[in-house]
């Protein structure tokens, strides 16, 4: 596949995904937007399976199930606490029961739970609000790396560059704020966003030190262009969680 070929599938590839993402968000429907969070998460669950190397075929049920209450029960990121203690239970009256077997009901589960349930708590421009500034740090990061970066980041992800991280950061702050002020005021949005930011770029890196570990480049291969789902979720597997908790300790 040429260059070309590669980077025309990736664009048409993530303008779908953004045109798919805008009209969800636009409709503002619990059920649709439960439905579309849960498609992206047993997506996202069978690649962490692979990434974990667990052959336990049946966690896909579970994970359903966790999903399932998740559209009854108000307070998503409870499920993950609850799923916690009792797969602790299972693991006490089992000694042949693994922890391995729990890694994906840690990631991508509670990434997505939290996700759910910020979009109960506070709404659609909460959900705005984190797809900016994960978007935001990306193509700034990006940018600023491509630009000037020289100094290496971190080994688990040698393209990235501290001087990408840090214009990616300062992009999203500012960006971010601006969104986040029609839900908080504008020194908890400048704080949140800036947190939020940080957290997405070890987001990024965790997903990396997966793929490593795994041997893999990509998480899968169901998106053209861009690889598998948890590629284009890994920032916001970590930054959900810190802005439902910020959202909740600031407002």
């Amino acid at each position: 596949m040429s260059i070309f070929t590669a980077s025309k599938e990736r664009v048409t590839t993530g303008l779908a995904l953004v045109a798919g993402v805008l009209i969800i968000g636009f409709i503002d429907n619990f059920f649709l937007m439960w439905l579309f969070l849960g498609a992206v998460y047993i997506l996202a669950f069978k690649e962490a399976m692979n990434l974990f190397d667990i052959q336990n075929s049946d966690l896909i049920y579970y994970a359903i199930g966790i999903w399932l209450l998740a559209a009854i029960y108000p307070y998503g990121d409870d499920l993950f606490v609850l799923a916690g203690v009792a797969y602790a239970s299972a693991v006490a009256f089992n000694k042949d029961l693994g922890w391995k077997n729990f890694l994906p009901f840690i990631y991508p589960t509670a990434g997505l739970l939290f996700t759910l349930t910020m979009y109960e708590e506070y709404g659609v421009i909460s959900l705005l609000w984190l797809l900016v500034i994960v978007a935001l740090t990306d193509v700034g990061a990006y940018a600023v790396g491509k630009s000037i970066g020289k100094t290496p980041f971190s080994p688990t992800s040698p393209n990235k560059t501290m001087e990408g991280v840090v214009g990616g950061i300062a992009a999203a702050t500012i960006g971010g704020m601006f969104v986040g002020l029609s839900i908080v005021d504008l020194g908890v949005a400048f704080i949140i966003s800036f947190m939020v930011s940080v957290s997405s770029i070890f987001g990024d890196l965790y997903e990396s030190s997966l793929k490593r570990s795994a041997g893999v480049k990509d998480s899968g291969d169901i998106l053209p262009g861009h690889g598998g789902v948890l590629d284009r979720i890994d920032g916001y597997l970590f930054s959900s969680i810190v802005m439902l908790v910020l959202l909740r300790g600031l407002v």
